[in-house]
C-alpha cells in the first residue's frame, strides 16, 4: 500500500498568540461588564428595570428612530442628487456635503443651544426684526428636548449615509438605468424603482453607522435635556457611584448594539447584487435655470445646518475671546493633554492593528486563516460599543489589575497606589480598544493591495515573517498606515464618553473642558476648544474628499 501523508497542522507563530492576545483584551471588558452587573442586587436591578429603564429605552428608541429616519432622508437624497444631475456648484457641494463629519455631536448641541438662545443673536435678531424689546414678548421655541436632539443629531450623522449609498450611485451598472429609461422610467422612477432598492445594502451600512453613533452619544442628549440610556448609564455610575446598576444598565445597551449590528449585515446580505456588471458611471442630467439652483440651495441646508452654522458661531466667539483677554492657561494644558494622549494612543492602535493584520495575511499564506480571521474580527467589536459601555466594562479590569500590582508593591515595600486607574493608561486602553478596528481595517485594506508573489518571493530567500514585514511591507504600506494614525488621532481627540469616566484627576483634555463649560452654561469660554476640535476633525474629512475625487475620476476614466 502507498504510504499516505499526512500534512502538520500549522504551528502557532508569536504573530499569531499576540492577534489572539488582542482580541481577548477587546473581549476582556464585555466579559466584566457581565461581572459587575451581576453584583447588583435583585432589588437593584427591580428598582432600576422599574424606574430608570422604561423611559431611557423609550427615549434611545424614538431617537434612533428618529434620527436614523432623517439621517437616511438626507444622505440618500443627497447622494442621488450630487450624482444623477449636472448643476452649478456640484463638485464643491458633493465634498462639502461631508463637512458635518468633522463637527462631533455635543460641540453641534453645543453650539445651538448658544446660537438659538434667547439672549442668542439668532433670536435677538429676529426680536430686532420684529420690533419687540424683551426675550418675555417673543421667544422661539426651545431646543431642548427629543425633537431638537433628533433634528441636530439627524443633520451631523447624515454623511454616513451619503458616503455609503453614493458610492454605491456612481458604481451601479449604467445599463439598468439606461434600461429603465427605455422602457420609459422618468428620473424619479429610476430612483425609486431601480437606484434605490439596489442601494439598500449600502443605506443599511450607512444608517447602522449614524445609528451606532446616536447610541453613544452622550454630551449632545445631556445638553439638551434627552434622558438616553447612555445618559443613563453615565448618571447612575458619576452622580449615584452604583457601578452594578450602570453596567446593568449598559447590558440593556448591548442589545440594542447587537440589533443594529444585525441590521448592517443584513442589509449586505446581497451587496453583490449591484456589482454583477463592470460598473459605468451614470451620465447626470444637465439643469439649467430655477431648477438647477433649487438643486443646489436643497443640497446646501444640511452642509449650512450641520457644519457652516455652527463652526461660523464657535469662530465667531472664540475671536471675540481672544480680544477680550484671551483663554484660560488651563486650555492650553487641556491641549497638551489631548495631544499627548491622542498621540501615545494612535501609536499603540496602529501597531496593534498591525498585529492582527499582519498575522491574518501570515495565516491565509498557510491557508489556515480561522483562528487570525475570528481575532481580526473581534478586534472591531470595541468601535460597535458606545464609548461608556466600553468604559463601565473596564473598570473591574483595571481595579483587578491595580490589586494585583500593589500586591506585588507590597511585597518589596512600597506604598499601594492606583497604577492604571490613577493614570492616562486607562484611557489609552479605552482608546486603543474603542479604535482599532479603524487601524486594523485600514493596514489589512492596504496589505491586500501588496501582491501575494512578494511575500513567496522573500520566503523563498530565507526570510522571516517579522523581516519580511520590516523591509518588504511596511515601505509598501506608509499610505495605509499614515490614513489610519490619521483617523485614530482624530477620532481619539473627539472621545468624551470614555474621557469621562475613565480621565485621572485634575485631568481635562479639549472635550472634557468643553463639556464642563457647556454645564456651568459658560458657552464663550468653550468656544476655543470647541474650535480647535472641529479643525482637527477636519483632516479625515479632507482625506475622504480627496479619495472620493480620485475614485470619480478613476470610475470616469473606465
Amino acid at each position: 500500500m502507498d504510504e499516505v501523508r499526512v500534512q502538520p497542522r500549522p504551528r502557532w507563530n508569536g504573530w499569531q498568540c499576540a492577534a489572539v492576545a488582542i482580541a481577548a483584551a477587546v473581549l476582556l471588558p464585555l466579559l466584566a461588564l457581565g461581572w459587575t452587573a451581576a453584583q447588583g442586587s435583585d432589588g437593584l436591578w427591580s428598582h432600576i428595570a422599574a424606574n430608570v429603564l422604561p423611559q431611557a429605552t423609550k427615549n434611545t428608541a424614538l431617537l434612533l428612530l428618529g434620527v436614523g429616519t432623517l439621517a437616511v432622508t438626507l444622505g440618500t437624497g443627497s447622494a442621488w442628487l450630487v450624482t444623477a444631475y449636472e448643476f452649478p456648484g456640484r463638485k464643491v457641494i458633493a465634498w462639502a456635503l461631508l463637512l458635518p463629519l468633522a463637527v462631533p455631536t455635543y460641540i453641534v448641541a453645543y453650539a445651538y443651544l448658544d446660537l438659538l438662545h434667547p439672549l442668542g443673536p439668532v433670536q435677538s435678531a429676529v426680536r430686532a426684526l420684529l420690533g419687540y424689546d424683551s426675550p418675555r414678548d417673543f421667544r422661539l421655541p426651545d431646543i431642548r428636548g427629543l425633537l431638537g436632539c433628533i433634528v441636530l443629531l439627524g443633520f451631523v450623522l447624515y454623511p454616513y449615509v451619503y458616503m455609503t449609498t453614493r458610492a454605491m450611485f456612481m458604481t451601479q451598472a449604467a445599463s439598468l438605468l439606461e434600461a429603465g429609461r427605455t422602457l420609459g422610467a422618468g428620473r424619479a422612477s429610476l430612483f425609486f424603482r431601480v437606484a434605490l432598492p439596489l442601494a439598500r445594502p449600502a443605506i443599511a451600512v450607512g444608517a447602522a453607522l449614524a445609528l451606532l453613533e446616536t447610541l453613544g452619544d452622550i454630551g449632545a442628549s445631556e445638553f439638551l435635556g434627552v434622558q438616553t440610556l447612555t445618559v443613563s448609564v453615565y448618571t447612575t455610575w458619576i452622580t449615584r457611584s452604583d457601578l452594578a446598576g450602570a453596567a446593568q444598565i449598559a447590558l440593556a445597551m448591548l442589545v440594542i448594539v447587537l440589533a443594529l449590528i444585525a441590521l448592517e449585515r443584513f442589509g449586505r446580505r446581497r451587496q453583490r447584487y449591484a456589482n454583477t456588471q463592470r460598473p459605468r458611471p451614470m451620465q447626470p442630467r444637465r439643469l439649467r435655470g430655477l431648477a438647477a439652483f433649487g438643486v443646489l440651495a436643497l443640497v446646501s441646508v444640511p452642509v449650512l445646518v450641520g457644519f457652516v452654522a455652527p463652526t461660523t458661531h464657535l469662530a465667531v466667539e472664540s475671536w471675540q475671546r481672544l480680544s477680550n483677554g484671551g483663554v484660560s492657561p488651563t486650555l492650553w494644558s487641556s491641549l497638551w493633554n489631548t495631544v499627548r494622549v491622542a498621540f501615545i494612543a494612535t501609536l499603540v492602535t496602529v501597531a496593534a492593528g498591525l498585529v492582527l493584520a499582519w498575522a491574518h495575511r501570515l495565516a491565509q499564506a498557510r491557508r489556515d486563516p480561522r483562528i487570525a480571521g475570528v481575532a481580526l474580527r473581534i478586534g472591531g467589536f470595541g468601535y460597535a460599543l458606545p464609548g461608556t459601555v466600553l468604559a463601565i466594562g473596564l473598570l473591574a479590569p483595571l481595579a483587578w489589575f491595580d490589586d494585583g500590582a500593589n500586591l506585588l508593591l507590597q511585597g518589596f515595600g512600597r506604598d499601594p497606589r492606583m497604577v492604571l486607574m490613577g493614570s492616562v493608561s486607562a484611557l489609552v486602553l479605552a482608546y486603543v480598544l474603542r479604535f482599532l478596528v479603524i487601524a486594523s481595517g485600514g493596514i489589512e485594506a492596504g496589505l491586500m493591495r501588496v501582491p501575494a508573489s512578494l511575500d513567496h518571493a522573500a520566503r523563498g530567500l530565507g526570510a522571516s515573517p517579522g523581516a519580511m514585514l520590516r523591509r518588504v511591507h511596511l515601505p509598501l504600506l506608509k499610505p495605509a498606515l499614515a490614513a489610519a494614525a490619521l483617523l485614530v488621532f482624530v477620532d481619539t481627540m473627539k472621545e468624551l464618553p470614555a474621557t469621562l469616566l475613565l480621565r485621572p484627576m485634575n485631568f481635562e483634555t479639549l472635550a472634557t473642558w468643553l463639556y464642563a463649560d457647556a454645564v456651568r452654561g459658560a458657552y464663550e469660554d468653550g468656544a476655543v476648544a470647541a474650535l480647535l476640535i472641529v479643525a482637527v476633525g477636519l483632516l479625515p474629512v479632507i482625506l475622504l474628499a480627496r479619495a472620493g475625487v480620485q475614485y470619480g475620476r478613476e470610475l470616469s476614466s473606465r
